[in-house]
């Protein structure tokens, strides 16, 4: 008997990656699921370098970012990565996304599928608002308190939401460190998100160009078929992300 047979996790990682049935007539576009998954990760492990030598205090933010810029070593990058990064995510998620409506992948029996991704994204708008926040520059000061004072227009709670927001009465120190504990906790909510988002994804099996049913006889395995797709896709997608991070990282 083989390790995987014997390992429930093993197996579950295996059924998951190597030998879940897929459509034989997927197309490249199928290729963005894979690469949010990429950008995610790149997200996590660049966020976490950065917050290492981040300081959540409007005295030393700013300067902490100068810090991470010129004596950090490769602090320039790691920042550039994480900053055009959270771009990418965008784009990727958004490719992903009309792709979905374009293919009627929201349609039953994926409409939980659907609705998971649609609050992922709603969590990445937030945690990417938050984070632009963080340098505390000028446009990080008042798009803080341009887009929290949105919520003053909410009847009756507004205010108090926003007093909230803030941890004061006005956009301060207080702001700051709260934002920065949400920006550093909402990512992991995004992969408990993403999970189940996988989960159902292989509950319901993947939709495809013809927007017909398929039984496992009928596709083919993750691995090698989509798998060398989904390699080439990613191999692509990085050199094209490389180009804004190393040649054109304010663009």
């Amino acid at each position: 008997m083989r390790i995987k047979d014997r390992n429930p996790t093993l197996q579950l990682v295996y059924d998951s990656l190597f030998s879940y049935p897929a459509p034989v007539n997927l197309t490249y576009s199928w290729n963005f699921g894979v690469f949010a998954l990429v950008c995610l990760a790149i997200q996590i492990i660049t966020g976490l370098l950065l917050a290492m030598h981040f300081s959540a205090n409007i005295d030393l933010a700013f300067s902490s970012v100068e810090h991470i810029m010129k004596d950090v070593n490769y602090g320039w990058l790691i920042r550039y990565i994480h900053a055009n990064g959270a771009s990418m995510f965008f784009i990727v998620v958004y490719i992903h996304t009309f792709r979905g409506l374009y293919y009627g992948s929201f349609l039953y029996p994926r409409q939980i599928l659907w609705v998971i991704g649609v609050v992922i994204l709603f969590l990445m708008i937030v945690t990417a608002f938050l984070g632009y926040v963080l340098p505390w520059g000028q446009m990080s000061f008042w798009g803080a308190t341009v887009i929290t004072n949105l919520f003053s227009a909410i009847p009756f709670f507004g205010h108090d939401i926003v007093t909230w927001l803030w941890g004061g009465f006005s956009v301060d120190n207080a702001t700051l460190t709260r934002f920065y504990a949400l920006h550093f906790f909402l990512p992991f909510l995004i992969i408990a998100l993403v999970l189940l988002h996988l989960y159902f994804l292989h509950l319901s099996g993947s939709n495809n160009p013809l927007g017909t049913s398929f039984s496992a006889d009928g596709g083919n395995t993750s691995s090698p078929f989509y798998l060398i797709k989904d390699l080439y896709g990613i191999f692509l997608f990085i050199v094209f992300f490389s180009i804004f991070y190393f040649s054109l990282p304010m663009f």
